[in-house]
């Protein structure tokens, strides 16, 4: 069964955009007609084509500094007149410590990078998006559900991100509907050289999960709000 979405005439930010995921959903709103305001911290790669789509726009800012966050909303929102829907993308993964050994780096690190920026893009996208009842979706993770080995400050600042979807569903019931996707391992280039002996077909591809970022900003999921969506894969 093939679906189709069509985002004609809708303007979405996506943060992350220069990264594997942040890409993917950026390309698949840009399939689907959308305006799409690219936004990251690093300019994507020169030799990508990112530029050569014509309805994407790059916006270059720090999603951790709220400043640098505010100017961008602003000028996504002069540029096209308002935002529709906001997909949360940017994050990162670091691990392999217990948490005695896990410097405050770290933790200030990955809850910058993974929450910080959910947090900000939000509470700066949120007075456009009440304006067009548009939907946030964010990523947490399948990991955010329990505390594990090595990686639990990771876990943490997922979980937080579970919880700001909540409550920003609770707190614009009505007018903005947010939820989260819940990613176990992606099938990135990075993940294959960390893990070369896994089974990567059992991983989820990119751009499996962008169409479920589409799906809940579409709507055919518009009674869908504060839910945490797995994509799993198969794994």
């Amino acid at each position: 069964m093939n679906v189709e979405f069509d985002f004609t005439d809708r303007v979405v930010l996506v943060t992350g955009a220069s990264g594997v995921l942040g890409s993917a959903v950026a390309r698949a709103f840009d399939a689907a007609g959308a305006t799409v305001a690219a936004a990251d911290v690093v300019q994507p790669d020169e030799d990508d084509d990112f530029f050569q789509l014509q309805r994407i726009s790059f916006y270059e800012g720090d999603f951790t500094d709220e400043s640098s966050v505010e100017t961008v909303v602003e000028d996504v929102i002069a540029d096209h007149g308002e935002i529709d829907f906001l997909a949360n993308i940017a994050g990162t993964w670091k691990g392999g410590t217990p948490l005695h050994d896990t410097d405050v780096e770290t933790f200030d690190f990955l809850f910058d990078v993974n929450l910080k920026t959910m947090f900000l893009a939000s509470k700066h996208a949120i007075p456009s998006l009440r304006e067009t009842e548009g939907a946030i979706v964010s990523v947490s993770s399948r990991s955010s559900l329990e505390g594990g080995e090595g990686d639990g400050v990771y876990r943490a600042s997922k979980a937080g991100v579970r919880l700001l979807t909540e409550t920003i569903a609770e707190e614009h019931r009505g007018r903005i509907r947010a939820n989260a996707v819940m990613p176990s391992v992606i099938d990135t280039p990075a993940n294959r050289e960390m893990m070369p002996d896994a089974d990567f077909d059992r991983w989820v591809k990119p751009e499996e999960i962008a169409q479920t970022v589409l799906f809940l900003c579409s709507d055919a999921a518009s009674v869908t709000s504060g839910a945490a969506v797995p994509v799993y894969g198969e794994a």
